[in-house]
């Protein structure tokens, strides 16, 4: 037993997005929780809190027609995409199977030619035995996944497929049995066969190249590095090594032109450093001593040795990649009511296929035209496209948006940003660079000297993680400090300590000064016991893309917010520089959350901030957007992260959402018009069966090619 546990496992056997239907079906109905299936790269994760044994698990979706290959909580996240996981071997994938059967199907579709009407290839017991092989085949595979599924009582596709491919098959072989030649359809049978075996593999490749960006990602990691270890006697000694091969606290020499191999920080050297597959940004960016390489980046200049920081799963990109992957396991609201009819659409066509047969017998007298037309309809009917009209996309649109620097945990954000009528952002970090540095200060009590004011001011803010307190620690940074008896940080106000004689220090905001002056020009108020001792001024510069990313929204109709817990004259000035519509200032972080509850309850409302501070508030809006740097995205409980502080990708956030809602309603609509138009085109003699299995192998090729513009669409 297994319980309170995140189960990810890689499932075999999933051939259309109805498979994952079907799974997922069947893990609810076992009492697993929080489940998500991504068809197209056979990742599938449930949560067990309630004791289900996985090896009863196991079992049920053997005996539903797929293989479990392992606990993926083993391996590594960043592998084992798309289709690379299938079984190998003789007839094991969709194209050995179609390549072997095509030979057949082509011998038997040469009564086409009247020359070769009466020719010995056309003689009953001859076309029986050239079509047994593509039949034997045909039911080893969706013959036994129909069995399965229907004794599960979940059927599949591959039913509709099995009764058309047998009824024809079986209807010929009467035929041959009883001399009745007029009865003679085995090239319906072996045709359709193949022709869905085509269908299969063509879906694959669609399907990859829907997972494109993803798999660049994946495959950017690299596989050797140089390690750097030591002799007895203290030499250096450089000697490469697999990637999968190192661990944390390792060294490892990274030289221009390279790849990062794994995450790792600086111990010596300097390098300029592309970021491009991570954060979208190709220009190179200067790292030094102690700063941090994300894995799969490249060095463009200069060489470097670096400790190991993470490997495997732990990593920065591995962290991008599964956040992607399990994103795209997750259902938009948009797809709910394509799941409700996929899970009707099975017994649904088995019976208008019945009705076809029934009336066209009656109507036509004849049982063969309307048997014909009967297998029509099942191997038209495309449960598929109904299943892969919102994954197709989704993974398209999550793609797109993790090789620009922009991370969405779940499928469902995109989908919100549709309604997005109102964007908040914070002020500090986000529409500024957060970068503060000290224009100016003031000491009011002449007892106290520049050094032991500079050394006051730092010994406190060195305790905080606040943008402005890094700045003064930065600048301010010496040798010793004051060793307090109790130090700590109140949000909204500052910094509050105590020295061991019992002397109180606060450094923080005029809310605090409020009561001591009406000076609240100044952004830091130092107090001594009460007694305000000195001021210090900071300053932050906005983000030369804030304008741009401001007009952007007032383009597209979206109202913006400044929501900041900055003096009320500061936050203004911002907004009036930026075209900002409302200010909201002077606020802690618990009325900066009460704000958004009361915005996104009037409008749906999307709000950016720096994702630590404003987590609560991130959390309670329509869609909360950080803005992170690249190695703190584990950290985010926001819905969007984008990476390294790209404020100028917001707007492309916002754009590849709704793209990405507009291609799942065009996926949708072309799904199911293609059922609706086809079905009685079928039932009514104007396809043949043969014809209508190749119509339906490439309605899902349809779908891919539709959702794949999304990779060079303009979007924002």
């Amino acid at each position: 037993m297994e319980t309170n546990k995140k189960i990810q496992w890689k499932v075999e056997g999933m051939d259309c997005a109805t498979c994952a239907l079907t799974i997922n079906k069947y893990l609810n109905k076992e009492g697993a929780n929080d489940v998500k299936v991504n068809f197209a790269t056979g990742d599938v994760s449930f949560e067990n809190n309630s004791g289900l044994s996985v090896d009863k698990i196991t079992k049920g979706l053997a005996d539903l027609g797929y293989t479990v290959a392992g606990d993926a909580s083993h391996h590594d996240h960043a592998h084992g995409h798309s289709h690379e996981n299938r079984k190998t071997g003789f007839l094991k994938n969709n194209a050995q199977r179609f390549w072997f059967c095509l030979p057949f199907t082509l011998i038997l579709m040469l009564h086409m030619i009247p020359a070769l009407h009466h020719s010995w290839i056309m003689q009953p017991y001859v076309q029986l035995v050239l079509s047994l092989p593509v039949y034997i085949v045909g039911m080893s595979f969706f013959g036994v996944s129909a069995w399965k599924s229907i004794r599960n009582g979940m059927p599949n596709m591959n039913v509709l497929i099995a009764i058309g491919a047998t009824a024809a098959f079986v209807y010929s072989l009467y035929g041959t049995l009883t001399g009745q030649d007029a009865y003679i359809f085995y090239e319906t049978a072996a045709t359709v066969i193949t022709l869905v075996f085509l269908g299969n593999f063509i879906e694959e490749k669609a399907v990859d190249s829907t997972q494109a960006q993803l798999k660049e990602l994946s495959e950017s990691q690299v596989v050797m590095a140089n390690m750097i270890a030591y002799d007895n006697e203290h030499n250096e000694n450089v000697f490469p090594v697999e990637t999968s091969s190192l661990r944390t606290g390792d060294l490892i020499l990274i030289k221009s032109g390279e790849q990062v191999p794994t995450d790792c920080k600086i111990l010596w050297g300097d390098v300029n450093v592309n970021e491009a597959i991570v954060t979208g940004e190709s220009t190179p960016v200067q790292k030094g001593y102690k700063q941090e390489l994300i894995g799969g980046s490249l060095v463009t200049d200069g060489t470097v040795k670096a400790q190991v920081t993470a490997v495997g799963k732990d990593t920065v990109l591995a962290g991008i990649i599964n956040m992607v992957q399990e994103a795209q396991g997750e259902k938009p609201p948009v797809q709910q009511m394509a799941d409700k009819i996929s899970a009707i659409f099975i017994p649904v066509v088995l019976g208008i296929s019945a009705i076809t047969l029934a009336v066209n017998w009656i109507v036509l007298q004849e049982f063969t035209p309307a048997l014909m037309r009967a297998i029509a309809v099942l191997v038209i009917a495309c449960p598929c496209a109904m299943g892969l009209a919102t994954p197709a996309a989704i993974a398209v649109g999550l793609g797109r948006g993790a090789r620009n620097g922009i991370l969405f945990r779940n499928a469902t954000s995109l989908e919100n940003f549709k309604n997005i009528k109102q964007v908040v952002f914070d002020k500090t970090g986000t529409l500024t660079t957060g970068q503060f540095a000290i224009t100016d200060y003031k000491i009011l009590d002449n007892r106290i000297d520049e050094p032991a004011f500079q050394l006051l001011v730092y010994s406190m803010e060195k305790y905080s993680n606040h943008p402005i307190a890094k700045a003064l620690v930065k600048e301010w940074k010496t040798r010793g400090e004051i060793r307090w008896q109790k130090i700590e940080e109140i949000k909204g106000e500052g910094m509050r300590a105590l020295d061991k004689a019992g002397n109180e220090y606060r450094a923080g905001s005029y809310k605090i000064a409020a009561h001591l002056t009406d000076d609240d020009s100044y952004n830091i108020y130092v107090l001594e016991n009460n007694t305000l001792i000195g001021y210090i001024n900071v300053a932050d510069e906005l983000r030369p893309e804030a304008k741009q990313v401001v007009s952007y929204f007032h383009r597209k109709g979206i109202k913006t917010v400044l929501l900041s817990g900055d003096k009320q004259s500061k936050a203004q000035h911002i907004a009036a520089t930026l075209g900002i519509d409302e200010v909201i200032a002077e606020k802690t972080p618990e009325q900066k959350l009460q704000i958004i509850a009361q915005k996104n309850a009037e409008t749906p409302t999307a709000m950016v901030g720096d994702g630590i501070n404003d987590a609560p508030a991130l959390a309670k809006a329509t869609i909360g957007i950080s803005m992170s740097d690249a190695s703190q995205i584990a950290m985010q409980t926001a819905q969007v992260v984008l990476m390294n502080h790209g404020l100028k990708n917001l707007p492309m956030a916002l754009g590849l959402g709704r793209h990405t809602y507009k291609t799942i309603k065009e996926n949708l609509f072309w799904a199911f018009s293609y059922n609706i138009i086809a079905i009685p085109i079928a039932a009514l003699g104007f396809l043949t069966p043969s014809f209508g299995a190749l119509i339906m192998a490439f309605s899902d090729v349809v779908l891919a090619a539709n959702s794949s513009r999304l990779l060079v669409k303009k979007v924002d």
